[in-house]
């Protein structure tokens, strides 16, 4: 789950989202790693069963419901569900939504669909965090093309994930792919650190930003990936629901996020899917 950083004092955004004051970087154990896994392995798990099951005609409601059941068989509690009045347990953004989409009964999703499932899963005192993005059926190649620059970009962050390495290392890294591409990236939100809490320091940019803090990354550190790429502007707006963010210009949105590890040699994606 993406939030709005306070190190863009432009930008007015709900405090709720705000990493907390004087929050500090943690560095997990060997311990609270393996509980990460272990969060991080149902929410992948998850993920993976929401990109097989979703099609036309569907609901993101649907979909919201079957990863609240499985979340909670797999012994967890969804992260999402009641974080500062987040009424779901996963965010569902369809096509020109960007973030926080609110799954709903009368969201039918149709072929040709982009969606962005976003959720987190809470296990014995830590969360695992990740984002996919659907292709419904037949998309256009437009949409195809969007759809693959998010996810290069995200690799091309975490490709950066290394001690010594520093956050604006991944920051670069994903502004270059996505440049690349011909694509804008959206600068209203960032990754975040995650672990006891779905959102700790620090904020992990997906762009070069002077004004944030340089972190230089350490073993044990977890860190939350997740660049959003928009097909026209980088611009968004917030819709009445207060949750539910779409870009300016009614143009596609695409996002992918993974939950990663600084490990001694270099990174650990905790949230991968392939190896469900």
């Amino acid at each position: 789950m993406n939030f709005l950083t306070n190190l863009l004092p432009t930008v007015s955004f709900p405090p709720a989202l705000r990493v907390k004051p004087g929050q500090r970087i943690e560095l997990k154990s060997s311990s609270e790693i393996e509980t990460m896994r272990a969060a991080s392995k149902i929410v992948a798990t998850v993920l993976k069963e929401i990109s097989e099951l979703t099609a036309a005609g569907m609901t993101t409601a649907d979909l919201d419901d079957h990863a609240e059941k499985r979340i909670r068989e797999m012994g967890a509690t969804p992260s999402f569900k009641g974080y500062h009045g987040f009424p779901a347990s996963i965010c569902a953004s369809v096509n020109n939504e960007v973030v926080h989409g609110i799954p709903r009964k009368r969201k039918v999703i149709k072929s040709g669909d982009v969606v962005k499932i976003d959720t987190g899963a809470y296990y014995e005192g830590f969360h695992g965090d990740s984002c996919i993005t659907i292709a419904v059926g037949k998309v256009k190649p437009a949409a195809e093309r969007l759809i693959e620059a998010a996810q290069a970009a995200l690799y091309a962050g975490i490709e950066q994930v290394k001690p010594g390495n520093t956050l604006m290392d991944i920051a670069g890294a994903i502004e270059d792919s996505i440049k690349a591409s011909r694509f804008t990236v959206v600068e209203d939100f960032t990754g975040h650190g995650v672990g006891r809490n779905l959102h700790e320091e620090p904020a992990v940019f997906n762009f070069r930003n002077k004004r944030a803090p340089n972190v230089t990354l350490q073993p044990g550190m977890t860190l939350a990936i997740e660049p959003i790429v928009n097909a026209g502007t980088k611009h968004t707006r917030t819709l009445s629901d207060r949750w539910t963010v779409v870009t300016l210009d009614r143009a596609l949105s695409a996002q992918w996020e993974h939950t990663v590890l600084v490990t001694d040699a270099g990174y650990e994606i905790l949230t991968d899917r392939s190896k469900i």
